[in-house]
């Protein structure tokens, strides 16, 4: 936690007397609670409340105040108040009794923090409603005879004015008490409590404690986020799913319009073999018409040569004839050969015809089957498929009665199915249509509840990124300290090294002067003996001659005591004589 400038507080163990010096800061003085219910007085607030609308009735809205003095406004008001007083106490109208309205009285200023005296009660009461800024005002002798019908309406109104302020306060507090915690003001409010007492390690085990702790948040904001921003994508993709791919009506439709063009088709190929086949029919009949006319042709042909082999049996034959007749013979062979050559050509085109019948049947046959498994997608709930008759001579023959008899009922009523089918898929495109309609409304909540996450990720972010510049202003602080420390201690050893030069160089130096100054102080020594031995000589002789002075003294002053004991004597001698 970072700290201001200016004078810190010394640790407990280093200041013993810091908690009589403050004894206000002591840590039981600072309890840990939620700021907004430590600097909140219900008080001030509804003394605020109150004065900003004292000239309206609360719960009455606005415009002019209720008429307590009507009978059913005094239901109304009384079921309220027995609808928040219940069980405890309940007024039973039209007059309750003195006690029920006193129980409830006290019941209420209870409820809103103003807990009355019973021996002062009325003075209590008249003083909260004039603290609460009440817009009813209530006398004393009404408190003393509540259960009259005249001082009944405006207890009532009193009464029914606490309960909708009691209702307001417990309101509030269970909105406070639902209140998320302010982790940032508790790390605070905790942070200079330990600041206050001295106790900076406590200070640093917080910081690192809500560091990890804001860390923690942050990392599972973040994942709360991606998830939410990835259950955001998804339904995004669903969204756009359903918006932009073909719904199931629509698939339902193409499905049918698929069908229907197949149908129309398989029966545009119907009626085009249809009529090629009649065409075939035709040109069938044609050549067999031809065909009996040529056998009719060489019926009457064969018929003539019997009658010309008669003819020739009962003639005279001469050789005019001959020749003729054999002119004749090679004629009618040639004939004979030429109509071989067109039996031969018109069976060769009858082999031909017969060949593409067959190509022709294989073809329809084909198509029938074709049109039997388009019968079996469309499912018409009928058993029928085309069976082709080679032995038939007519379309009909060939397709079947079942076609216009089985087949076209089933098909209508497919058609009718598939309306009926298109009907109810259009219900649950309608359907479909409001369950995505709820989603897009979801999606929005969503992603206001992914702004509001992004917003709480970008201030811890911010927050983190606070954090960590205070942790990077700190660490090249730090790596500057060091670095400064670093070169002083370079300096200084450098420092040393130039010293420890100096003192080598020195002690060298010292060492030759001392060895000079040892051999003059032997020198001198020496010289201070000699000194030293002559003044002990002279003392001795000065001794002598003192001691010598001093027996003499001595002699002199016994000599004069003796003088003056006898000049004393002779005075004292004297004295009496006269």
């Amino acid at each position: 936690m970072r700290r201001g400038g200016g004078r810190r507080f010394p640790k407990p163990s280093l200041a013993p007397s810091a908690a009589e010096a403050t004894p206000a800061l002591d840590s039981s003085a600072i309890p840990i609670r939620n700021l907004d219910s430590a600097f909140s007085r219900r008080d001030s607030d509804v003394a605020s409340l109150c004065s900003s609308h004292r000239a309206s009735s609360v719960g009455a809205g606005v415009g002019a105040a209720p008429n307590f003095s009507d009978r059913a406004t005094q239901a109304a008001a009384l079921r309220v108040v027995n609808a928040y007083l219940a069980p405890a106490v309940t007024l039973r109208g039209p007059l309750p009794s003195a006690r029920d309205i006193q129980a409830a009285l006290r019941i209420l200023l209870e409820r809103i923090d103003f807990p009355p005296n019973e021996a002062t009660f009325e003075d209590d009461l008249i003083q909260a409603l004039r603290l609460l800024g009440c817009p009813y005002k209530i006398t004393r002798s009404a408190l003393k005879a509540p259960g009259t019908p005249h001082s009944w309406p405006p207890l009532l109104s009193v009464l029914h004015w606490l309960t909708i302020f009691a209702q307001y306060c417990d309101a509030e507090a269970s909105s406070a008490a639902q209140a998320p915690p302010n982790d940032l003001l508790l790390y605070t409010t905790q942070g200079y409590r330990h600041f206050l007492s001295g106790d900076d390690d406590a200070v640093e085990a917080l910081d690192q404690e809500y560091l990890s702790q804001a860390r923690t948040s942050g990392e599972a904001a973040v994942a709360t986020l991606r998830a939410v921003e990835k259950e955001a994508q998804e339904l995004e993709a669903e969204v756009n799913k359903l918006t932009s791919g073909p719904s199931r009506l629509e698939a339902l439709e193409a499905e049918k319009e698929a069908f229907t063009a197949d149908v129309h088709k398989f029966e545009a190929v119907v009626k085009t073999w249809k009529t090629k086949i009649d065409e075939r029919e035709e040109a069938l009949v044609d050549l067999e018409k031809e065909l009996e006319a040529k056998v009719l042709d060489a019926r009457r042909t064969a018929a003539e040569n019997q009658d010309l082999l008669k003819k020739v049996d009962t003639q005279a034959v001469n050789v005019r004839d001959v020749e003729r007749m054999h002119r004749e013979m090679q004629a009618i062979e040639r004939d004979i050969a030429n109509a071989e050559n067109g039996k031969a050509a018109l069976e060769d085109k009858g082999w031909e015809l017969d060949a593409k019948l067959v190509t022709k049947l294989e073809e329809l046959e084909g198509l029938a089957e074709r049109c039997n498994q388009a019968l079996k997608k469309l499912k018409p709930g009928i058993d029928f498929q085309y069976r082709i008759n080679s032995k038939g001579s007519s379309p009909a023959e060939m397709l079947g009665p079942g076609y216009k008899t089985v087949l076209k009922p089933a098909l209508l009523a497919h058609s009718e199915e598939n309306k009926r089918i298109a009907v109810s898929n259009l219900a649950e495109s309608v359907d479909l249509q409001k369950e995505l309609q709820g989603s897009a409304k979801i999606l929005e909540e969503k992603r206001s509840y992914i702004s509001s996450l992004q917003a709480k990720h970008d201030e811890m972010v911010a927050r983190l990124n606070l954090l960590d510049r205070e942790i990077t202003n700190d660490d090249s602080r730090c790596t500057a300290d060091a670095r400064r420390m670093k070169d002083e201690l370079e300096k200084k050893y450098n420092d040393l090294i130039s010293v420890e030069t100096e003192a080598d160089e020195f002690l060298k130096n010292s060492e030759k002067r001392l060895q000079d100054a040892i051999l003059k102080d032997d020198e001198e020594t020496q010289a201070a003996v000699r000194e030293l031995l002559q003044l002990i000589d002279s003392i001795a002789e000065h001794k002598d001659f003192m001691e010598a002075t001093i027996a003499q003294r001595r002699k002199e002053l016994y000599e004069t005591a003796d003088y003056i004991a006898s000049l004393a004597s002779k005075t004292s001698s004297a004295n009496p004589r006269t």
